[in-house]
């Protein structure tokens, strides 16, 4: 089962490499991972996705606990929740048909361009994994040039929260 897991870390020099050391060294993956500043400029906050049964995630989670730069973590799949996650894609736009066809994809997956050319544009869309993967099997395959994924953000639903 996939987890997301979100973390509050010092915002200090090799926090990041720690976290990502001590889960590749117990053999378990890490399928994507963001980390920014938050509202405190003493903390980030790291967005962790893995997979594993309930024992894994609980392994990861009891061992992320012991970092002395975790200040908080909490999984956030455990609950309600909200996430997105982001596409970027480059496809070729040759032709008035082909950039109309795209248009009318976006329009279709609330997505928006972005860039465009003489030769290629770039979408955005946002929305859960699903969505991005529907909106990828839908485009022409050859069209593709280029694409990057977020992995998700997610933050819980109603009062619970990753504070300090």
């Amino acid at each position: 089962m996939r987890h997301i897991l979100s973390l509050l870390l010092e915002n200090e020099p090799g926090a990041l490499s720690r976290v990502a050391g001590l889960i590749s060294a117990r053999g378990y993956n890490i399928e994507s991972l963001s980390v920014a500043p938050t509202d405190d400029p003493s903390l980030s906050r790291m967005t962790l996705t893995t997979s594993g049964d309930d024992a894994i995630v609980e392994q990861i989670t009891k061992q992320l606990n012991k970092l002395v730069d975790v200040v908080k973590l909490m999984d956030v799949t455990e609950g309600a929740h909200i996430e997105r996650e982001m596409l970027l894609v480059k496809v070729k736009a040759a032709t008035a048909a082909a950039r109309d066809e795209i248009a009318r994809l976006t329009t279709a997956f609330r997505g928006q361009v972005v860039d465009i050319n003489r030769a290629s544009c770039v979408v955005e869309v946002t929305g859960k994994g699903d969505k991005l993967s529907a909106f990828i099997a839908a485009l022409d395959p050859a069209s593709i040039i280029e694409l990057v994924r977020s992995g998700p953000s997610a933050i819980s639903r109603g009062a619970k929260a990753l504070r300090s």
